[in-house]
């Protein structure tokens, strides 16, 4: 196939019920653009008809699109967690730019331009922000967003200083960039995020935070206690794998 500008990976966990509506605006949006671009839809380990519905969905998708319409693929990663598909969609993927994106959107599809050439020209990672100067969250409970931060104290004290915001499920990199950092990703659950950042630091790649305007999801499949916990253990692994070596 053509190479396309753009490839946006969506990973797919129990999202049967809303996957068709984000499917909708994601290939909406890339239609109305100028430039070339892929869908990635990497379902893992799902207990409900994400998968199925997925596949209806391409199927139904291909009758109708023409040959400017973005490319949809579904692709099923057996292994169990967001860091594993995520890493899947991002090393089978052609796009010269790589977007991971929730499938909540709650960061709204059209703020993607804003993590692209020519909006933003000179970047090897960029991350989208709920803190970053600028970025606005919309209703959030307190306790979320406090529970957010210390979490991010706990990052930035241990991991990635100077960073606001790595948890956020929406960013950007460029091709080879990915391709360097995901083959050697070794975390699959939801800390991913921060190893992926922590060897793009180790490596040199440049790192740039975007504000985003950001709407929090009550559905959201995160345990605040349960995952803080895991993520200390996580930062711990990271550590000990950058001190026996295997992020050069």
């Amino acid at each position: 196939m053509t190479k396309p500008f753009l490839s946006l990976i969506i990973p797919a966990y129990n999202e049967e019920h809303r996957l068709p509506n984000t499917l909708e605006q994601v290939l909406s949006f890339l239609q109305a653009q100028t430039y070339t671009s892929e869908v990635l839809v990497v379902e893992n380990a799902s207990q409900d008809q994400t998968f199925r519905i997925a596949q209806n969905y391409a199927l139904q998708y291909a009758a109708r699109k023409d040959e400017f319409s973005p490319t949809l693929r579904v692709i099923q990663e057996p292994q169990r967690g967001k860091g594993a598909a995520v890493q899947r969609g991002m090393l089978v993927a052609f796009g010269e730019y790589r977007f991971m994106c929730d499938s909540d959107l709650s960061m709204p599809i059209v703020e993607i331009n804003r993590f692209l050439p020519p909006s933003l020209p000179d970047f090897d990672v960029a991350i989208a922000s709920r803190e970053a100067r600028g970025a606005i969250r919309y209703h959030e409970p307190a306790y979320r967003h406090l529970g957010g931060r210390a979490v991010n104290l706990m990052i930035r004290l241990l991991a990635l200083p100077g960073l606001n915001d790595t948890q956020c499920g929406f960013k950007c990199f460029r091709a080879p960039v990915a391709k360097d950092l995901f083959q050697r990703q070794t975390l699959r659950n939801w800390s991913f995020d921060i190893e992926i950042l922590f060897i793009a630091r180790r490596r040199g790649y440049r790192i740039i935070e975007l504000p985003i305007p950001w709407y929090f999801d009550a559905e959201t499949k995160l345990s605040p206690v349960r995952d803080a916990l895991r993520m200390g253990f996580d930062i711990l692994k990271i550590r000990r794998n950058s001190w026996q070596g295997k992020y050069l």
